[in-house]
């Protein structure tokens, strides 16, 4: 961004050299045709932010689906996570089926959704069993960093 009072609030790139957490898989930097982690805003990008984190997932075949999604953990502070499908006819419909575990009870969600997941909340596995077309991922918390 322009060298302005307020521009250095403005992120256009991604983060690199991002520490994953243990219970994540590694996130590819999304590009042209692939699918993976677009933005990424912590206190180390911009001085005081808390955490926010934007992917795409792309369709993928069958045989890659089910494994690489976040393992059990909890966080010591609130987080959202939300996937929102890309059908222009009916943005609820998510596109997609996606395995999410809110302690010891399996969600299988094909809807749009936001989830708030509260502080100490075991939550994962999470996982695609299906991925028809694009969806957005967001997940944030208060934290200045993810962990």
């Amino acid at each position: 961004m322009p060298q302005t009072k307020y521009g250095k609030y403005i992120v256009t790139g991604i983060k690199r050299n991002i520490v994953e957490a243990p219970w994540s898989p590694p996130q590819p930097v999304a590009g042209k045709n692939t699918g993976g982690r677009f933005f990424f805003l912590d206190s180390e990008v911009v001085p005081g932010a808390f955490y926010v984190e934007c992917t795409w997932v792309l369709p993928r075949p069958q045989n890659e689906l089910g494994r690489g999604g976040a393992e059990a953990h909890t966080h010591d502070y609130d987080e959202v996570i939300a996937f929102f499908g890309t059908n222009p006819e009916d943005f609820h419909d998510l596109g997609a089926e996606f395995e999410l575990w809110l302690d010891d009870e399996k969600h299988i969600i094909t809807k749009s959704f936001i989830a708030f997941i509260p502080k100490g909340l075991k939550h994962g596995p999470s996982r695609f069993l299906r991925v028809d077309r694009p969806v957005f991922h967001v997940t944030t918390g208060p934290g200045k960093m993810y962990f």
